[in-house]
């Protein structure tokens, strides 16, 4: 199963080598989302020399996201860059709830571009071949693309190592199950979010090693009806500890309902849910933002692949709350200065699968392009990976 979704992504990649953006792309998406600011100023018709820098007051930052800019999740994580990013003194613009298809999308992009933007973002996975079909068109356009895998020249990708802090996660949730048994409501059965699951049952097991952590999926990033009853769903089986991959508050909300704790995803949010919330991995959007704007200024942007973690502080785990168990917090902090000096990896061998195969020999460390790519499910996980 996971080498048919392996598959999918590289036969993604292949396609976008020999598609273009094609001027038929229809406007009517980017038309009924809400935009930002606006502005007459167009894009460049020339692309800057290599290696030049553009200044501040030349540049135009767009957004495009998948949900709500202020979603209280994943797109609001983002949208707190695009706000720093307008305290450097640059304009910006943004167009949210946008559907993840090419038609979408791209109508998106030149809806940012007709307002002028020259740099311009995308948040979601879905984006990906869009972004690149696009970049191929707009060659003096600055595009980054979030959490996908194709790069060009004028295009870059960016994420962060947000499966460290689900490690340390895992060990909040590990330490505070009573039943031995967490929730996990995850979106699309894609790397990025095998990953996460895996982290997290990693860091969990490091701390109670007789606890599982059991899948339930909902095919949706962003839906809070679909994401709240799943969590219900999966909490009526008795769990007692709900963590997610979701765009929303909506499972932790379901938790405090139940009576259950929660691990939640993307931005701090104790207040959606102050009886059950326990922590949550989170995004620093606003320190990539900045400093990639500042590239295109100081003109060492680059066309690169960005995956940064805990030493940079893209990603870091929230607060602990006061409902976190007693001792978690100096097991927490230990475990992060061993991930940042290099002491402790989430994914250093002995690692086994749900089968009890090893899969990571002791004394061996998966390579980034293997986390990357990571299609299968650690010992711990109960559930499986659509195909």
């Amino acid at each position: 199963m996971g080498k048919k979704i392996l598959a999918l992504l590289l036969a993604g990649a292949t396609l976008l080598a020999v598609t273009a953006c094609g001027p038929s792309a229809s406007n009517a998406a980017a038309e009924s989302a809400s935009a930002g600011e606006s502005s007459s100023q167009a894009a460049s018709e020339e692309a800057p020399a290599e290696g030049a820098g553009i200044p501040a007051d030349q540049i135009k930052v767009g957004f495009v996201y998948s949900s709500a800019h202020n979603d209280e999740g994943y797109s609001q994580a983002h949208d707190i860059g695009r706000q720093a990013v307008e305290a450097m003194g640059i304009e910006t613009a943004y167009v949210e709830n946008v559907a993840e298809t090419n038609e979408a999308c791209e109508s998106a992009i030149r809806n940012l571009i007709d307002q002028g933007c020259n740099v311009i973002y995308t948040n979601s996975f879905g984006f990906m071949e869009a972004t690149a079909n696009c970049a191929a068109e707009f060659p003096e356009v600055k595009f980054g693309h979030c959490s996908g895998y194709t790069t060009a020249e004028n295009m870059n990708t960016y994420f962060g190592k947000i499966y460290q802090a689900r490690y340390l996660s895992g060990i909040v949730a590990g330490m505070k199950t009573q039943v031995n048994r967490i929730g996990y409501v995850a979106a699309m059965p894609i790397p990025e979010v095998i990953r996460g699951i895996n982290a997290f049952t990693l860091g969990v097991r490091s701390v109670n090693p007789e606890a599982t952590v059991e899948v339930i999926w909902t095919n949706t990033w962003y839906d809070p009806a679909v994401e709240k009853q799943a969590a219900l769903e999966i909490i009526n089986t008795g769990v007692d500890v709900v963590a997610q991959h979701q765009n929303t508050t909506a499972p932790q909300i379901a938790a405090q309902e139940r009576g259950v704790y929660a691990v939640g995803y993307n931005m701090s949010s104790p207040d959606a849910a102050p009886d059950a919330y326990l922590t949550a991995p989170i995004f620093n959007w606003d320190k990539f933002y900045t400093a990639d704007v500042q590239r295109v200024i100081d003109g060492t942007w680059t066309g690169t692949k960005i995956w940064d973690g805990l030493e940079t502080g893209l990603v870091d785990l929230d607060t602990l709350t006061a409902n976190a168990p007693e001792g978690a917090q100096e097991a927490v902090d230990t475990a992060k200065e061993q991930i940042i000096s290099g002491e402790l990896h989430p994914f250093a061998g002995p690692l086994t699968n749900q089968a009890g195969e090893v899969v990571v020999p002791e004394g061996t460390t998966m390579t980034d392009d293997e986390i990357w790519n990571m299609n299968w499910f650690v010992e711990g996980v109960v559930g499986d990976i659509p195909a």
